[in-house]
Parts: C-alpha cells; structure tokens; sequence
C-alpha cells in the first residue's frame, strides 16, 4: 500500500528483446528496419494501452545489439510522440542505452524535437534529446535530489536561469509532478516502483 506522498505510478518494465521475439519473424537482436520497429512499438502500445494511468514504462534496450535510425524514429521517437495524444498519461524511461545506441536515438529526437530520460548501461541516468541549457540544468538538479518537495521548488526556480524550464519538464514527462506537488525525477520513480 502506498503512502500518502509516495508516487502515483504504475510501473512496467519491456524487454525490447522479447518484443522482437514475439512480434517479429526473424529473432534478431537488431532493430534494423522500419517494419521491425513499427511491430515493436505497436506491442508497446498495446501494452500501454492495458494499463491504469499514468503509468512508468521502463523500455529496456540493453540486449538490442544493432538499433538503426528508422527503427529508433519507430521505438524511440514515436512512442514518445504516441505517448504525449494517447488518453492515459505515460512516462518513458529507456533502460541499457549503450553507446552505439546514443546517435541514432539522439539524432530521432532532436529532429522531432522530443527529449527523453535514459538510463545507461552503467546505470547513470541522463536526459538525451533536445532542449535548452535551463531545462538540462533543472533536470539535472532534480536528478541529483531525487525529489524536490513542493516547499523547495521556489528556491529550484529563483537558482534556474530560466523559470519555465521547470513546467516545461513536466509538461515533457522529463519529471513526475506528485498530485501534493513534490517534484520527482522518473529514475527515483523506477527504484521505489520496479
């Protein structure tokens, strides 16, 4: 049961890996065509759309050897994009991005102009993707804290080189605003969740 200030997310890991497996008729570990990335985030979706809202999708890529532009436009991109029109609230998080994972998934998301949190395959946590120094700043420092209760916002602000980049990250589901108003960054979410 949860406490009163805990998040309220229901949370969900997705092995891309097994999603190859099931949606696709070559079991790769390569996410090298448009078609293979539109099955993949198709089963995403639907089991997006199976969930209470808002929900934590955790989109793990770590056993993915190959990701190529296309299929990074179809998993990354416009999953995110479907995720902003679909009727529940969903946050993304990728899970085991490695570095030959980072040029396609960066350049799909600056051209959509779309930012998302990724988790490493170190296990450090980083916002990839566009926006301005003041939003990577404020995310950053919510990062850092894991939580930034609703009293200490303020000061979060007046130390931000720009106000809005705070409402502009949660508008972005780049951070979880808790329904009392505690801020929370999604790697926290993940850990209190998974």
């Amino acid at each position: 049961m949860r406490a009163q200030n805990d998040p309220q997310l229901d949370a969900f890991a997705i092995d891309v890996q097994r999603l190859l497996e099931r949606s696709v008729a070559n079991l790769y570990s390569h996410l090298v065509t448009r078609p293979t990335g539109r099955a993949v985030r198709l089963a995403i979706e639907s089991q997006l759309e199976e969930l209470g809202t808002p929900a934590l999708s955790l989109v793990d890529l770590s056993s993915v050897e190959i990701l190529d532009y296309s299929c990074a436009d179809e998993v990354v991109a416009k999953l995110i994009l479907g995720s902003t029109v679909r009727q529940g609230v969903t946050f993304i998080v990728l899970r085991g991005v490695r570095a030959h994972h980072r040029d396609p998934i960066e350049a799909v998301l600056e051209r959509h102009r779309l930012a998302v949190v990724a988790e490493t395959s170190q296990g450090h946590f980083e916002m990839i993707g566009s926006g301005s120094e003041g939003e990577r700043e404020v995310w950053t420092s919510v990062q850092k804290c894991g939580c930034i209760p609703v009293a200490e916002i303020e000061l979060l602000l007046e130390r931000a080189n720009e106000p809005e980049a705070l409402e502009t990250l949660i508008e972005r589901r780049l951070l979880f605003r808790h329904p009392h108003g505690d801020v929370h960054a999604l790697s926290t979410l993940i850990r209190t969740e998974l």
